[in-house]
Parts: C-alpha cells; structure tokens; sequence
C-alpha cells in the first residue's frame, strides 16, 4: 500500500523596494515609462561603469528585516549570480549568497501557524521580456537594477491555503512598514513556489519551482494543481523532476519551463565592485526602535481600545489601508466600532472581492460615507435591509448615501398609522402565527415583523412595526 504524501511548501517573495532610484545606479523606478527610457550605462552592464549601493535600499532591507524577526548580518557582502538570459544585459545579477541581509526570522500566521523565514537577501532585479504574438520578443530594460528583497521561507507550508495566509500577512507586514506599495499588478511583489511531496516515512519527494504568479489566488491555485500533478505522476510510477514551471492561469495548468539549476551553476563570487562593509549595531537599534506599529501590535490595540474580538481585529488589520479606514472611521463615531467593523469586514469585504478590487480604496467610498450610512441606519430614517440597498447604489453612482435616500425616496415609514393598516393585513393573513404569539410563543412576532416588512417592501421601522403588532394582537 502506498504511503500517504504530504506537501511540503516553500516560497520565495520579491519584494521591490519603493526608493526613486535604482539599487545601483540613479535611474528611476518609476513604473510605466516608454521601454528603454531609464538606463543607464551602470544598469546596462557597459564596461568601465561601478555600482554605487542605494543607502535607502539597504535600510529599507533592515527595516523588513527586524520585522520578520531576522538576525541582521554584521557584514554585507554582495555576490555576482551568473547567468545568461535575454533580460539580464550585464549576463549576471547582483545579489547576496551565503550571507544574506537578514536570517532565522518568522511570521506568525492568525491560524496559529509559525512559518520560518529562512533568509532576506537584497538584489537587484533583471529586465522584463515582452513576447509578440506575431512571433518574436522585445526586450524592455527599465526594471534592470530596481531594488529587491528577497524574502525565503522555510519549507514549513503545508496546503495552498496556509501559502494564501501567509502571504496575505506577509503583505500586511510590508505595508504597515511602508517601504513599498506592494501592487503585485505592477510587479512590486512577486512569488515564486517550492512543492515537493513527502511520505509519512519522512522521504522527501523532488521539488518544482513555479513562476509567473500574479496574484494570491494565483499562488493558491497552481500549488493545488502541482501537488496533484505531482501526486498522480507518483501513483503512476513516474518520476518527479526538479524544474522550473510556469503556471498558466487561463489554462489553470503548471507548464515546464526549464530544468532547475543547482546553485553551483550560477557560479557565484564576491562582487569586486562593491567593497563589503560592517553593520554597526547602533545603526540596527535605531532602525529597530523606528520600527512602526506592526499589523499584530495593531490588531491587540484594537481589542483594547474599541472592544472588538480578536479575530475581528485581527481581520481589519490584514490590510493596513483596511485598517486605517477603520481608525478613520471610527473616530468620525467611536460608539458605533463595532458597528463600523461589521460593515467593514462583511459588506465592503464582499464588495470589494466582487468588483475585483485590491484594496478598500479602490471602491471610492471614504470612511465618512460609511459613518454617514450608519448614521442613517441610527436615526431611523433607514433600516439594516435598506442600508445594504442604499450602499450598493452608493457605490454604483459615486453619490453619498444621504444623497441616494433622497434621490431614491428611500426613508424609512416611520408614519405609525401606515404602519397600523399594513399590520392589520398580516394579522388577518398569518391567524396560526397570531394564535401561537397568543399563547406565549415570542418568536412569532418577529415572523409578523417579517411578513410586515416584506408588504411595506422593507421601508418600515422594525422596531415601530414590533410595536404596532403586539399592540394590535393584545388589543384583539
């Protein structure tokens, strides 16, 4: 009988720096310019040309670091990593081999999860090939030299859902540190994926590398196709191969790429350019101590200070945008945090996935509309049901919600004698429920409520509706 196989899951996340220059040079990094037009002859390899290391690269890459709880290296050591590709015009990368800016650091996950960050290495980054449907590629070398982070787990992930969650914090981490904008669209946070399959003996499988995945759900996806790829093959008697795929999202496929080298054969050396330099430990205590508030930090001052449940908290601090949409709101109405959170975390959260969006921003609806939806909701000029229909339309035409309860005739019958003839309808359809509330059966009242609230086509007062049934049926 065959053993039971276990995913065993590393990954690999690029991390690009949001400083206005290169990593080695004094190009820009500004995203979208025309191909080719920031260059240099530092960036472009030429001969006779020396790196100069971005000060702000190096600390940013600190900054990351202490955050992961990584060890600092006292010495900085840059490495060329040798190899030839259409993109990489110098034929080899800066980056760093056996001494990496930051080692043996974690991230927890809100699962209860550790994963171990193995390594947080600085480099810079190759060009970008652009593939013609006619046939042919173009080469753009804008992106040589832009300053990355490599960040490298530990083979600690298990599912596609614990590499979801730890990315997912991981960006939350990024962002809250703002040394990046994190906009996987643009590049500025890539992943790559380790899978290997091991029995429960402990034998561990061969690996595969995937690449190209633009997105969480991407990440997610292509590991669940590659543990099954991999497991089927298995099953069949065939062999797993260490390689580099490609995952095609359209196809929902992993595609091989290329063999995968060993580290052998990128033939690294020390960097002659760059003269390696001491870390003093001063310098790392001051970026320590500048360390801002960390999205766990945050999400245990929420809990304190606006009496949410942890996971609710822990839930509006995944996103730093996200929390700082909630502070912004809930100072606008401190009694209504929980209120705001609610709304936040269900509404919103579903809207935003909905529309594709990235971010909280991106719906055009600041914090004030949502107070203002709440505020509506609290005078009893809307009711809870009236509110979700008044936010999607809010949504929808960019106006505030005010704005569409007038526009739309929206507000909520608060006229009691409206509210007496449309109750006296449901007591004389519904005489079994009446009869049960007679008897002691509380629950049945809000079974009218409903059938009360489904004739005024949700526009009546919950609580005045209530009012009027039970005064109506005790008085016969």
């Amino acid at each position: 009988m065959a053993s039971a196989r276990i995913p065993v899951i590393g990954l690999e996340v690029h991390l690009q720096m949001k400083t206005a220059s290169k990593i080695f040079c004094g190009c820009s990094t500004q995203f979208g310019a025309p191909p080719n037009s920031q260059v240099c002859p530092v960036c472009l390899g030429l001969p006779g040309v020396l790196p100069v290391l971005n000060h702000q690269v190096f600390l940013y890459g600190v900054r990351v670091s202490l955050a992961l709880g990584c060890r600092i290296q006292s010495q900085i050591v840059f490495h060329r990593k040798n190899y030839f590709y259409p993109d990489l015009p110098k034929g080899y990368q800066i980056s760093q081999y056996n001494l990496p800016l930051g080692t043996a650091g974690a991230v927890d996950l809100p699962s209860g999860k550790k994963v171990r960050i193995m390594r947080a290495h600085l480099e810079e980054d190759a060009g970008k090939l652009l593939h013609r449907p006619e046939g042919g590629s173009l080469v753009d070398l804008n992106r040589a030299g832009v300053p990355l982070l490599e960040i490298v787990t530990e083979p600690d992930l298990e599912s596609p859902e614990q590499a979801y969650e730890y990315l997912k914090t991981l960006k939350g981490i990024l962002e809250s540190l703002d040394v990046s904008d994190c906009d996987m669209e643009k590049g500025s946070l890539r992943c790559d994926a380790n899978i290997s399959l091991k029995t429960d003996e402990g034998k561990l499988g061969t690996r595969s590398e995937i690449k190209n995945l633009n997105s969480f759900r991407s990440v997610a996806r292509a590991i669940a196709y590659e543990i099954k790829r991999q497991g089927e093959l298995l099953d069949e008697g065939g062999k797993v191969v260490q390689e580099t795929r490609l995952w095609d999202d359209a196809k929902g496929v992993t595609q091989g790429m290329r063999s995968k080298e060993f580290a052998h054969d990128y033939r690294y050396f020390p960097e002659p350019d760059l003269v390696p330099f001491a870390v003093a430990e001063k310098e790392i205590e001051q970026a320590r101590a500048a360390l801002p508030e960390l999205p766990r930090q945050r999400a245990e001052r929420f809990v304190r200070q606006y009496s949410l449940s942890l996971p609710d908290a822990v839930g509006l601090t995944s996103s730093r945008s996200t929390a700082d949409y909630y502070e912004a709101s809930v100072k606008k109405r401190p009694a209504a945090s929980k209120v705001l959170a609610n709304w936040i975390l269900g509404d919103l959260a579903r809207e935003i996935n909905e529309r594709n969006a990235d971010r909280i921003e991106a719906l055009n609806f600041g914090p004030e509309r949502l107070v203002e939806l709440v505020e509506l909701i609290d005078s009893g000029k809307i009711s809870g049901k009236m509110a979700k229909e008044v936010l999607i339309e809010s949504l929808n035409s960019k106006q505030s919600p005010k704005a569409v309860v007038d526009a739309k005739g929206l507000s909520q019958v608060t006229d009691k004698e409206a509210i007496k003839v449309a109750a006296r309808e449901v007591i004389q359809e519904q005489p079994k429920a009446v009869a049960d509330f007679k008897q002691g059966k509380q629950t049945t009242l809000m079974f009218l409520v409903g059938q009360l609230m489904r004739k005024m086509k949700g526009a009546a007062s919950p609580a005045l509706s209530q009012e009027v049934l039970k005064e109506l049926i005790e008085k016969g």
